[in-house]
Formats: C-alpha cells, sequence, structure tokens
C-alpha cells in the first residue's frame, strides 16, 4: 500500500475546506441582509425596488433567498449594532442603500460583501478606493457624481425664484456624505450673490423648528439635501413647505410626488432596483474588491406645477423646457 505524503494530506485538506463551505452554502438558499436608517415605511420606495431587482432576476423570497432586513428607525447611533446583528445571522451580502448604513455594515467585525445603492461621496466616505477596482469588500452605485451637484442645486432654484436673495440649506449633521455638497453649495452661493443660511435637522420632530427657523432669518427659499430622515418623512416636509410658502429644491424625485417644488438628481427606485444586480453577482462568487461601481450618468430636473401654482410661481420657459418629468 502506498502512503501519501503529509504534505499531501495537508494540501487536501485546505482545498476540502473552501469546497465544504461551497458546498454547505449551495444546499441552502442565500441570506441576504438588508440595513436601512429610517423607518420601513419611510424608505419603502427603495425596499420595493431592491425586491423587484431580485424577483426580476428570479430569486423567490422565502424559497431561493431568504432577507433579512434591519431598520434604525432615524436613529445613527443603532446601526453599528443592527448590522452586527446581521453579522451575527450569517447573511452572505448586506444591502445597505445609503453611505451612512454602507460604513455600518463595512466596520462591523466579520461583514460580509457589502451593496450599497445610493453613496453620496464613495471615495470620499472611506467605502472604497477607486469607482473601477473598490478594493475592499464593497461596491454598488453611487447617488451622485460629485460634490458639484451642490452648486447645481441652488443655480437651478434660483432660476425658479431669481427674486430670491436668502436661501437656505436644511441638511443632517450627522449624515458625513453630505459636508462636501454643502461646501461645494457655500461656494456656489458666493457666486451667485446669494446669503445662505444652513440649517441642522438631526430627528423628525426638528422640521417644524428649522421651518420657524427660516422663516424669522427671512429666507426665500431653501434646498433640503438627500438623507433617510427627510426621505421618510418627505410629505411632512412639503406640507411644512406649502405652510410656509417656501419654494424648495430637493435630491430626490420623491419629494416633489409627496408635493415639493422642485428636484434634481438620480431615480433612486432605479439605482436600488439596480442593486440587486450586484447582489446576485456577488452570491455568485464575484469579488466585490473589482466589480466596478456605477457612477450616475442620467440626472433628471423634475418640478411639480401644482405646487408651483399655489407658491404663486411662473416657472421659467428656459427652464421647463430642461424638466425631464412635470408633475401636474
Amino acid at each position: 500500500m502506498k502512503v501519501k505524503p503529509l504534505w499531501t494530506i495537508v494540501a487536501l485538506a485546505l482545498l476540502a475546506a473552501p469546497l465544504a463551505a461551497d458546498a454547505q452554502r449551495a444546499g441552502r438558499p442565500p441570506r441576504v441582509g438588508m440595513l436601512y436608517v429610517g423607518t420601513l415605511h419611510g424608505v419603502n420606495r427603495c425596499d420595493e425596488a431592491f425586491r423587484a431587482g431580485l424577483a426580476e432576476l428570479g430569486y423567490i423570497e422565502g424559497k431561493s433567498v431568504f432577507l433579512e432586513v434591519r431598520a434604525g428607525e432615524g436613529k445613527f447611533d443603532r446601526l453599528g449594532e443592527l448590522a452586527a446583528e446581521l453579522v451575527r445571522l450569517k447573511v452572505d451580502v448586506i444591502f445597505a442603500p445609503g453611505t451612512v448604513v454602507a460604513q455600518s455594515a463595512k466596520q462591523a467585525k466579520g461583514a460580509p460583501p457589502v451593496v450599497f445603492a445610493s453613496a453620496a461621496d464613495p471615495i470620499g466616505s472611506g467605502l472604497i478606493e477607486r469607482f473601477g477596482r473598490p478594493g475592499g469588500n464593497l461596491t454598488g452605485l453611487s447617488l451622485i457624481a460629485g460634490p458639484e451637484i451642490g452648486g447645481k442645486y441652488l443655480e437651478l432654484l434660483r432660476e425658479a425664484v431669481p427674486r430670491v436673495s436668502r436661501m437656505a440649506v436644511i441638511r443632517n449633521p450627522d449624515n458625513p456624505a453630505l459636508t462636501p455638497l454643502v461646501k461645494e453649495m457655500e461656494v456656489a452661493a458666493r457666486a451667485l450673490g446669494v446669503e445662505l443660511h444652513l440649517v441642522a435637522v438631526r430627528k423628525a420632530d426638528e422640521f417644524d423648528g428649522a421651518f420657524t427657523a427660516m422663516v424669522q432669518r427671512r429666507v426665500g427659499a431653501f434646498v433640503l439635501l438627500p438623507d433617510p430622515v427627510s426621505l421618510s418623512h418627505r410629505v411632512e416636509i412639503a406640507e411644512l413647505a406649502s405652510k410656509h410658502r417656501l419654494p424648495a429644491m430637493y435630491g430626490l424625485r420623491e419629494h416633489v410626488e409627496a408635493g415639493g417644488l422642485m428636484a434634481y438628481g438620480v431615480d433612486l427606485r432605479h439605482n436600488c432596483r439596480r442593486a440587486a444586480t450586484f447582489v446576485d453577482k456577488i452570491l455568485k462568487g464575484a469579488n466585490p474588491a473589482t466589480l466596478p461601481v456605477e457612477q450616475p450618468t442620467k440626472f433628471e430636473l423634475v418640478i411639480n406645477l401644482k405646487t408651483a401654482k399655489a407658491l404663486g410661481l411662473t416657472i421659467p420657459e428656459s427652464l421647463r423646457l430642461r424638466t425631464d418629468d412635470v408633475i401636474q
């Protein structure tokens, strides 16, 4: 009987380990974690789009894929705990749409691959090294191409309300992804000759006070930067803007659909649906470190003419001609 050398046995054992793990994974449907900042009600557009994307790829929830959903209910300090919980559940991949949730998932010890769908600045926020080759455990889609979009928000809003000399920016200071946009907007405001006021909102119950502060400062219009907390309460925000008769620019069309005046940005639902493709590739063995992050190539301008009429505004023809979608 021929005895195999010890090194051969060790090598075979090492090779067998990953094969056994693959076999075990193949014996059960994959488990996908989903991590959100806001409430499930507030982020349902992204949640629904992501689930629809999985369904289009042939996944059936409860049969060919199991979904573990965790939501922070607007509390950023809970995200680390929720991400760790998903890791303990041994999910195969985590879908964490925005910058902050993706950072929380990345920082969780033993985290699986993470896919994001609306990271504002994936390189600046430390999620990835490069767009073409992320180089780590995360990949997905970027929400904006760069902080320059902050200046575009002001330019478009000023075109809609040319006589306004004071504007405000509502942003969540706990969301670090918004900092580069604010800096860009401060530069743009000086170029436009606009006095810019920064208004901080961390929680939903602070919006009422924010509008009171804007009125006291005699602000004539405002920009609401994209954030999960504001997205979750877009209807209330639109009602407050209407009550105080303040025109506004938003970063997501969902706000305009809820009654806001205008929005400029990418289609969030498209990104969330597209993120399912990244998850599918990773579940089939793709390495997130080499899956290029997709940057937006098309930004849409959406205007709610019903809201404009209620505010007594006439949208300039030059702006209407550049509008991608109009809500009557």
